[in-house]
């Protein structure tokens, strides 16, 4: 790589309801496209940027990070610019210089955390990244925390995999798994943080969640699909629309 290529990481920010997905597809609208559509543009060069993961049709992101790399430095301006031409949908935070050309920000995410909003009543104002639920039984929010908790001691999701997947482990990190529950509002929230996620993987362990919560599912049969790798035979996967990407950390970060 030449010596006065420049490498930048890109934070940003992205409502996923209008777009399949975070990767480049064909004859499909991505939020990766429409970023370096936007970057090319502005900078009269064809960019190509590299995201810190996949994310699918319809899921948002509180915090993403890709990196492209560039022959010059960025100017003052371009934050404002590119903001500009980028739909209401997307929005860069900030591009931070980076002194090492190897960092990568897929490759080398560490820690990345899920959130996935529920809400338990019909409400005009609540915001696009939140699922409406769409049972009639109310679930049993200790249950599902049991259950959030199980996951945590945890480290092949086989059962949690969508099929048709490409990946070669199993093996997750799960570093935090918890509800947290506002019966006031009637909302609850999963927070999952791990080292890396399967195809699917949340939306499926929420889905399973709520199963155990509607007692569909028992904590025993939960905790037998994990200790087995099998999948579940009540399994669910949550509409898209509640799931947002909320953290990525790297190792260099304080």
């Amino acid at each position: 790589m030449a010596s006065d290529v420049k490498r930048y990481f890109v934070e940003l920010s992205y409502l996923g309801t209008h777009y399949h997905g975070w990767q480049r597809q064909p004859n499909k609208i991505s939020v990766q496209e429409t970023v370096e559509n936007a970057f090319s543009t502005v900078l009269r060069n064809t960019i190509t940027v590299f995201g810190c993961g996949r994310t699918d049709t319809g899921v948002h992101a509180s915090q993403y990070f890709c990196h492209f790399d560039i022959d010059k430095e960025l100017p003052n301006h371009l934050l404002q610019t590119i903001n500009r031409l980028l739909p209401k949908d997307i929005a860069i935070k900030q591009f931070i210089l980076q002194d090492d050309l190897s960092r990568h920000a897929r490759f080398q995410a560490c820690r990345r955390t899920y959130e996935y909003h529920i809400t338990f009543q019909k409400n005009p104002f609540v915001l696009h990244n939140t699922w409406k639920y769409g049972f009639v039984l109310k679930p049993d929010f200790l249950l599902m925390q049991k259950a959030a908790l199980l996951i945590a001691k945890y480290h092949d999701f086989t059962p949690f995999c969508k099929t048709g997947h490409s990946a070669q482990s199993m093996i997750c990190q799960i570093y935090e798994s918890t509800w947290v529950f506002d019966e006031e509002k009637q909302t609850a929230t999963y927070k999952i943080s791990a080292n890396r996620f399967l195809r699917g993987m949340v939306r499926l362990i929420v889905g399973a969640l709520i199963q155990v919560g509607i007692k569909k599912m028992s904590l025993g049969e939960l905790e037998f699909a994990l200790d087995n790798q099998s999948f579940l035979k009540q399994g669910l996967s949550v509409p898209a629309e509640g799931l947002t990407l909320t953290e990525v950390r790297y190792p260099w970060d304080s």
